[in-house]
Parts: C-alpha cells; structure tokens; sequence
C-alpha cells in the first residue's frame, strides 16, 4: 500500500479570494506562502501557511466550469483534502475505485491527482508529491508568534 506522508493541504472553495483573504490572513494571520492560477482547470489556487499544512483557497475562475458549478450547487467552504505520498500516480492508481490513474495536474510546482472513488463521506481525497527536504525538514512544523 501507498503510505500517505503528511497532510498537505485541506481546500476551501471561495468565490472571491480577496475576500476570503480577509478572514483567513487578515483575521486568523494566516500569511500567504504560495499562489498559481492554473488555465485547466481555470482556478486561482492560494497557500496560506498553518504550520504542518496548508489551507488552500480555490476560486473558479469560469462560472461554468467544473468548480464552478459545484461552487453554485455547494456554496463556499470544505472541497477537498489534500495528502503527501510519495508517487502520486501510484497512490492514485491504488486509491481510485476503476484503479485509473486519474488526470495528473499541478499546484504549488508539484504534481497531483484526485482519487475517483466518488468521495466517500462527502469528503474528495487529493494526492502530492511529497518532499521531505520541502515538507519536513525546512518547516517548522508550527506558526512562531511575532
């Protein structure tokens, strides 16, 4: 069996990230380590930093797109969680319900996957890359007061 490393990231769907950013940074002090913007699927993906993880904020940028329409049926908060493994093609492969490799995609420079098991307990699973040098060894693991 694949090992699931760490925690990575857990994602909160938002239909403004400016917005969002209030709360998350400005309220909470959750400073912003990363941000893409991805054309497929069309999203604005931000990292903010909880010390052993990520929260990822994911604003669809194309109403209708997939993220889009679930963002309209939903409404804002938990999409998915996200874990480190160590070959994300083989997790997926072992995790998904048709063993299908799943599409492989991109956030923060690494390569990801969803697992198609039709997210059980309402919950969609996501697979990184890990990298302990990035993951473990350069982070301290909790948020340092000011």
């Amino acid at each position: 069996m694949t090992p699931i490393r760490r925690l990575d990231h857990v994602a909160v769907v938002v239909r403004d990230t400016d917005a969002a950013l209030e709360h998350f940074s400005g309220r909470l002090g959750l400073h912003v380590v990363h941000r893409d913007e991805l054309d497929a699927p069309p999203v604005r993906l931000t990292y903010l930093d909880t010390g052993n993880a990520f929260i990822q904020l994911v604003e669809p940028l194309d109403p209708e797109s997939e993220l889009g329409l679930w963002l309209r049926k939903h409404g804002e908060g938990l999409h998915h969680l996200c874990f480190g493994v160590d070959d994300v093609r083989a997790a997926v492969e072992e995790l998904s319900d048709d063993g299908g490799p799943g599409t492989l995609g991109q956030g923060r420079g690494r390569p990801s996957a969803f697992i198609a098991d039709g997210a059980p307990h309402g919950v969609v699973v996501e697979c990184t890359e890990f990298r302990r040098r990035d993951d473990v060894d350069r982070t301290a693991g909790w948020l340092a007061g000011d």
